[in-house]
């Protein structure tokens, strides 16, 4: 069990942020079936296609081969983000800069336990390009399988992000990690996760505050290596709607009444959501989502409420009625 021990500062020093190279790197273990696809099952059959047209380039079979469900990973291609809001160039900018001797410590540390790589595999990883090569095969993978969905898994991420800020700032660390995993716990004053894998240590944060990254594509993690903030890593709030289809019904009067992209809003608004969740969700434009919004604002059915940076809406208790009904 690893024990975090917080202190009055850490509490504000806090953040929440997204890790698009992480997710590529997980996303692509999935779909290459280097990871039991649990609950992602409906995402990983869709992408297998996208996967096989790049599976034989032998970066990409790297990082296949280094993607390990338990145990370390090599923080170069698998970074926590730095700081919030980070995009996919400017992390990808930081694994090319790692300089190789780093970099082949740290494939090193990922390559203890695992079997030992086929040639084409050993050949990327002693190539004196290596860092540059395996950087290439992650935006080849993000090009791939992860942009395409982006929009969709970033409105997930965001809308947890949120939603659990939220808890954070109003109530504190034990109304934060509830419900976050089964394996993450606010006890005596310090955060306990149990990684599985992971042993036993103590960490202390010492004001510098916990970096929270919501994913779509792995369960829960913890990073607690020298150089990075500490990270720690759980599966998103819905990420079925990753996959979801939303066929109309030809019963369905709501839609009939005030047209088929407003009656879908209002059903999406049973929790609050910003117009970047809902134009993600429905595949509609963010300006297309915002004039429907309008239209249900001016009615009385929705009200909508700044939060931080972003505009949540909500439903009113007539939007309730309405979108409740039967």
């Amino acid at each position: 069990m690893n024990r975090i021990e917080v202190g009055p500062a850490d509490l504000a020093a806090s953040r929440f942020g997204l890790a698009p190279l992480l997710e590529t790197l997980n996303a692509l273990g999935l779909a290459a079936g280097r990871v039991p696809p649990g609950a992602l099952r409906p995402w990983v059959e869709r992408a297998r296609p996208r996967y096989l047209a790049i599976a034989d380039d032998p970066a990409v079979r790297a990082l296949v081969f280094l993607r390990r469900r338990h145990g370390y990973m090599a923080d170069f291609i698998s970074p926590p983000p730095a700081r919030p809001n980070l995009t996919v160039a400017e992390q990808l900018a930081t694994t090319r800069a790692t300089p190789l001797d780093q970099a082949r410590r740290e494939i090193a540390r990922n390559l203890v336990g695992l079997p030992e790589p086929d040639p084409v595999v050993r050949s990327v990883l002693d190539a004196p390009d290596m860092v540059g090569r395996l950087a290439t095969a992650l935006e080849t993978a993000w090009d791939t399988l992860l942009e395409p969905d982006w929009p969709v898994v970033r409105s997930i991420v965001e809308r947890d992000i949120v939603h659990r800020a939220g808890r954070l700032a109003a109530y504190g660390w034990a109304a934060a990690l509830d419900g976050l995993s089964r394996r993450v716990r606010w006890r005596d004053g310090a955060i306990e996760v149990d990684i599985l894998g992971g042993g036993d240590a103590a960490h202390r944060l010492g004001g510098a505050g916990l970096m929270f990254v919501p994913v779509v594509f792995s369960e829960l993690g913890l990073a607690v290596e020298p150089g990075w903030p500490y990270t720690l890593m759980y599966r998103a709030r819905g990420v079925a709607a990753l996959w979801e289809s939303r066929e109309p019904s030809p019963d369905d009067a709501l839609a009939k009444l005030i047209g088929r992209t407003r009656a879908d809003l209002l059903r999406l608004l049973a929790d609050p959501a910003t117009t970047t969740w809902l134009s993600a969700r429905l595949r509609v434009s963010v300006g297309g989502v915002g004039d429907h919004l309008a239209v249900l604002r001016a009615a009385g059915l929705v009200t909508r409420q700044r939060s931080g940076r972003s505009v949540l809406y909500r439903r009113t208790a007539v939007g309730d009625v309405l979108a409740d009904a039967p």
